[in-house]
């Protein structure tokens, strides 16, 4: 260093280095500054605020696949407003790779990992800003999960759906692949047919192209505020993805230089709004698992019956598959989420004046929205698809504690029949496969919850299956599992509380007799009680399927699906009062 050029050590700290300073700046800190100007940061870098800029690339999917190249401009942005951006990486679990397979338990597990590893990198780094890049369907949960529970100033981008792929001169999806394998399984296509599904279905990077879970939540991200407006709808393949992510870096500095936390911005009202935007959409069911886990890493609760209230008060007005014709890709040509946003605003369904991250408020972006001349993806409201929501809960003998039911992509609301009782998943694909069920039959599949699992393992494998042999409309299925956003059809999922914890669910024997109505709410095991509490004096409940590892200890402090399924809930609570009291 020249002899008249100051050292760094007394230069005033920036006031956005609200928790950095304490790693970088004085004497003491030497060591430290060593160490990362080996990794290439200058003593300029290093007296500005670190923004860390968390990824979820992983090879073994499309859906986060382009987050390395948007991370280059995340950073971009974050150092032309005057912050040094600090790349790391967290995993991320396929569910469409994993579907059907052990694999798959794997995946919601995943959510309270991916939150806990964003959680101790900025901690042990002390960041002062965080951006958040997600894209496959338990990283955006997550994401939202790790800023509330850090509540440094943050913002989250989804890199984007993916582009529609092609099969019989159609659009395309991963769930038209999952549908042919029935269809194959059923004899109605062939061999070639499939394997030309499979080749067109996935063109390249990108999540999920319809309304599944991916786009479900990043729509989500929208409405609660934790994304800039209109960035995570652009698709992971458009020109224009890349400047988004330079936006989003610059945002990031503007949260960071006035202190606005993302406690500021998640509210019971934006939680509401963002249950609309479920609802509205026919958004996938795993919602309802998401929305009360990041509830409550912000200090609210979110009840089933909350949701419910919401759902069942918003129309429908976006036709989008799995229940309707068009993708995620079609709704940002017709003018983006901001065009649900305004439909919903004009029948005051949603709390316009809550705050997002680009410092609008809700009511402002469905005022700046502009819907694409002639779309017909979102409806006017006037004239909705339905007039109630896409999803609603369910509660009776058979779920005490609720359970979930998607409404969009059907017309039947009421069901009755024998049981056709199956402990996993793959007992119930081989039956299906098999032909072994019948129209009327009620498919039961249970020892799939939280903990039973463990990890709540998406069914789209079996109701692509049902669907793809043309059962879909013939039958109900139950599980105390989840479903993909790619299901469609009568099924009803996060049944509570679940087999293995001795719920009712765990005392059906073939042939009972289930019934639902959806317009009375009510999921009914109809069997006397006398009945059912002989067979309760029988029932044991099954041995953990792992002892070891992090799938034995999430199925150890996991909640009921009723409550989110997450592990910082009162199975820890006991865990520390019994340590603390022992």
């Amino acid at each position: 260093m020249s002899a008249d050029r100051p050292l760094p050590y007394d230069r005033p700290a920036d006031p956005g280095k609200r928790h950095s300073h304490a790693l970088t700046d004085g004497p003491d800190r030497a060591a430290a500054r060593a160490m990362l100007k080996a990794v290439g940061f200058s003593d300029d870098d290093l007296a500005q605020p670190i923004i860390g800029v968390a990824t979820t690339w992983i090879e073994t999917m499309p859906c986060n696949l382009n987050q390395r190249r948007l991370a280059e401009f995340v950073k971009e942005g974050i150092r032309a407003a005057g912050g040094t951006p600090m790349e790391f990486n967290t995993i991320a679990i396929s569910d469409g790779v994993s579907m059907g397979t052990e694999g798959m338990k794997a995946s919601l597990i995943s959510r309270e990992l991916i939150a806990d590893s964003i959680e101790l990198v900025t901690r042990g780094h002390l960041f002062d800003g965080l951006v958040v890049l997600v894209g496959c369907d338990k990283t955006i949960p997550a994401g939202a999960m790790a800023l509330g529970r850090l509540d440094i100033p943050g913002l989250i981008l989804y890199n984007g759906t993916i582009l529609p792929g092609t099969y019989k001169g159609k659009d395309a999806d991963i769930v038209t692949v999952f549908e042919a394998i029935g269809a194959y399984r059923a004899g109605t296509i062939t061999l070639e047919d499939l394997y030309e599904a499979e080749n067109g279905a996935c063109p390249g990077a990108g999540a999920c192209g319809g309304q599944f879970t991916a786009n479900t939540m990043s729509m989500v991200l929208e409405f609660l505020g934790l994304s800039p407006a209109g960035l995570n709808g652009i698709p992971a393949e458009a020109p224009e993805k890349d400047a988004a992510a330079r936006r989003a870096g610059e945002l990031v500095m503007t949260l960071v230089h006035h202190d606005i936390r993302p406690s500021s911005i998640v509210t019971k009202n934006s939680l509401e709004n963002a249950i609309a935007a479920v609802a509205a959409t026919g958004g996938s069911t795993n919602a309802v698992l998401h929305l009360p886990a990041i509830a409550a890493e912000y200090g609210l609760t979110l009840t089933l019956d909350e949701f419910a209230a919401v759902a069942d008060r918003t129309p429908l007005i976006a036709d989008m598959r799995p229940g309707g014709r068009y993708l995620a890709a079609d709704l940002y040509r017709a003018g983006g989420v901001a065009v649900v946003m305004k439909e919903l605003q004009k029948q005051g369904l949603l709390h316009g004046h809550e705050k997002t991250v680009d410092g609008r408020t809700i009511a402002k972006i469905a005022e700046d929205a502009v819907a694409t001349e002639g779309q017909q993806v979102v409806k006017p409201i006037e004239t909705p698809i339905k007039p109630f929501g896409g999803l609603t809960i369910l509660r009776g003998s058979l779920a005490p504690e609720g359970c979930v039911v998607k409404l969009a992509g059907h017309e039947r609301k009421a069901h009755r029949g024998p049981a056709r009782v199956f402990d996993n998943e793959n007992a119930c694909y081989d039956a299906v496969r098999d032909r072994k069920i019948a129209k009327g039959d009620v498919v039961v599949i249970r020892y799939e919850g939280p903990v039973g699992g463990p990890g709540m393992q998406e069914m789209l494998s079996v109701t692509a299956a049902i669907q793809g042999q043309g059962l879909g409309g013939d039958i109900l299925l139950l599980t105390d599992g989840r479903f993909s956003g790619g299901t469609h059809g009568l099924m009803i999922g996060h049944v509570a509380p679940e087999a293995a914890v001795g719920g009712p669910i765990a005392l059906v024997e073939e042939g009972d007799t289930i019934s639902v109505d959806v317009d009375r709410k009510e999921l009914n095991l109809e069997v006397d009680e006398a009945v059912l509490a002989e067979r309760r004096s029988r029932w044991t409940p099954p041995a953990p399927r792992y002892t070891i590892g992090a799938m034995a200890k999430y199925a150890a402090l996991v909640s009921s699906a009723s409550e989110g399924a997450v592990t910082n809930g009162a199975a820890l609570q006991r865990a520390l009062h019994a340590r603390t009291n022992g």
